[in-house]
């Protein structure tokens, strides 16, 4: 079945309408819902439309793709836990530059030869394709533990490279010169799949929102090339937007963690200072509490601060934490959160958590809200949060986080700081938080040191 090519641009069109509104209702949470839905019609639509308009298609190799890749899918979506969601999203980034640079693959090997055009978007497709696989599939690795999660790299990693980066851009240009060379297009293939590890390699855990955002943008790019090489308008249009939209995200994510977007792409970023002496830091200094002592400050409190971190994912702590701010706020105590953008360990991470235990959208509130808010609040709850609450990064200038913008939590009245231990977080810092007059340490379990506070609460 053929329709005619007005139908089709115009689907296209309506495609990419819906794509543009999609994004937009993602910046809000209360529309993130709707707009995640409008993207999925707006793919919907262009899938359909891409099907029905080319005779080669075979369908019943389409129709097993999308049974295998749907019960994978389904799967994924009920096994993966919160907490493993940034390697999940890392992972499909990956899938993502792989199938543009299969895409890229298939149409040279096809034999088309096509245009300058046509060369160089193949080029590019199979260039920031296989950067992304790669380098998402190291970033998964480091997430997952599967290898050390610590900046890793050798003398003369950035020339190494700089040499790849190089050695694939001739290799583009001599495809444009000399069209259909197998051993020039995988020698290219190669060039850009280690680039891609030796990108990655070099960043640390606490880094990896920043990586992820980029890798994302990397897959878009990739996907709009892609499209340029098979001529179809409505995958330039996703694959431009996603690009967009996520080098958008790394600006901010980079100015969240006061980094350099040049440093992002080249590589180079969590080159730490000296390493710092837990021991100097906190000794003698640690105030330990318990739930019922916690329970006692926040039954005087008026305005408490939730502050999320990864330890509250870990913990799977979300819904506790909304059973306290719920016994909280039925005693008439304010209650808000304070969601830092590179909490966890992906753009959003606290946000989703706490979208799934349904608290309101209106009490998240970013960094830049609550921070003048701190000093007039009686007790700030810090579930796991370390390097985005440590004051090295406003006081100690040989910090490798010093500059990054930070939850003024220390300024409040009450520090509540519950953690399994004293151990650093992503970045592999100390926490002098911890260590200041007015931090009170909560040992245990997250989930479970939240639920002995409410339940403490209740029976007071």
């Amino acid at each position: 079945m053929q329709i005619s090519q007005n139908w089709i641009d115009i689907a296209y069109l309506i495609a990419a309408v819906l794509f543009v509104l999609g994004i937009k209702g993602l910046t809000k949470p209360k529309t993130a819902v709707r707009g995640n839905m409008l993207a999925g019609a707006g793919m919907a639509v262009a899938c359909v439309v891409t099907l029905l308009h080319r005779d080669i298609v075979s369908y019943e190799i389409i129709i097993a793709g999308i049974l295998v890749g749907g019960i994978i899918g389904v799967l994924l979506a009920k096994k993966v836990q919160m907490t493993a969601m940034p390697q999940l999203v890392a992972l499909l980034n990956g899938f993502g530059g792989g199938a543009s640079f299969s895409v890229a693959a298939a149409e040279f090997f096809r034999g088309g030869h096509p245009d300058t055009v046509g060369i160089i978007a193949t080029g590019a497709a199979v260039l920031i394709g296989a950067v992304t696989f790669t380098g998402s599939f190291v970033a998964f690795a480091k997430l997952q533990e599967l290898i050390d999660g610590k900046p890793m790299g050798f003398p003369g990693m950035k020339a190494a490279n700089a040499v790849l980066l190089l050695g694939s851009i001739v290799a583009i240009a001599y495809l444009v010169s000399n069209p259909g060379s197998p051993t020039v297009f995988w020698g290219l293939a190669i060039a850009a799949a280690l680039l891609g590890i030796l990108l990655v390699m070099p960043i640390g855990g606490a880094d990896m929102p920043v990586v992820i955002a980029l890798l994302n943008s990397y897959s878009g790019v990739a996907a709009s090339a892609a499209g340029f090489v098979m001529g179809n308008s409505a995958l330039i249009i996703t694959g431009s937007l996603v690009g967009a939209s996520g080098l958008i995200l790394t600006q901010i994510m980079c100015k969240a963690m006061n980094r350099s977007l040049t440093n992002v792409l080249f590589g180079v970023m969590a080159e730490g200072g000296e390493t710092i002496d837990q021991d100097e830091v906190y000794a003698g200094k640690i105030k330990s509490t318990s739930a019922d002592e916690v329970a006692m400050l926040l039954e005087t409190a008026q305005r408490v601060v939730i502050v999320p971190g990864f330890g509250l994912a870990m913990a799977q702590a979300q819904h506790a934490v909304r059973e306290l701010a719920d016994t909280l706020e039925a005693n008439g105590v304010e209650v808000e959160y304070a969601i830092h953008p590179v909490a966890g360990r992906m753009p959003g991470h606290m946000n989703v958590l706490l979208a799934e235990a349904e608290v309101s959208y209106d009490k998240l509130k970013d960094m830049d809200t609550i921070n003048p808010t701190f000093e007039q609040t009686d007790v700030a709850i810090v579930l796991g949060a370390n390097d985005v609450t440590n004051p090295m990064a406003r006081e100690d200038k040989g910090s490798p986080i010093y500059g990054m913008p930070i939850l003024n939590v220390d300024k409040a009245k009450t520090v509540v700081v519950v953690k399994r231990s004293l151990s650093a977080g992503f970045a592999g810092l100390p926490n002098p938080l911890f260590a200041k007059d007015n931090t009170l340490m909560l040992f245990g379990d997250g989930k479970g040191a939240v639920v002995d506070i409410t339940a403490a609460l209740k029976e007071g």
